[in-house]
């Protein structure tokens, strides 16, 4: 047991006669250990990503809201009518007429 766990720690299965085994391994594990650092960084990635598009989102909302709150303001009567009055522009007195218009046979 002492022979083995010294062995192993000053390196001698790496240097042993049989050591092309271990350093398959070796590499085959160190390959999965790259693959799993570039997977973890790509999520990370993309959780900064989401993130930011979800703040993106909340701002383009917020926009929205505030450009319909104008819109409705725009179109109401009382708006309309005093910007009219600024140009000169008044409300009629009187009411209007619907006009028919009889066909001819």
């Amino acid at each position: 047991m002492k022979n083995n766990v010294s062995g192993i720690l000053r390196g001698k299965f790496l240097v042993s006669d049989d050591s092309f085994k271990n350093w398959r391994i070796i590499i085959f594990i160190s390959f999965l250990a790259i693959i799993m650092i570039a997977s973890s960084h790509s999520a990370d990635q993309k959780v900064y990503k989401i993130a930011r598009m979800k703040n993106e989102v909340k701002e383009l909302r917020s926009a929205f809201v505030d450009g319909r709150g104008k819109l409705m303001r725009m179109k109401k009567e009382s708006h309309i009518e005093s910007v009219m009055r600024e140009k000169g522009i008044v409300i009629s007195e009187i009411p209007p007429r619907k006009i028919k218009v009889k066909s001819q046979d």
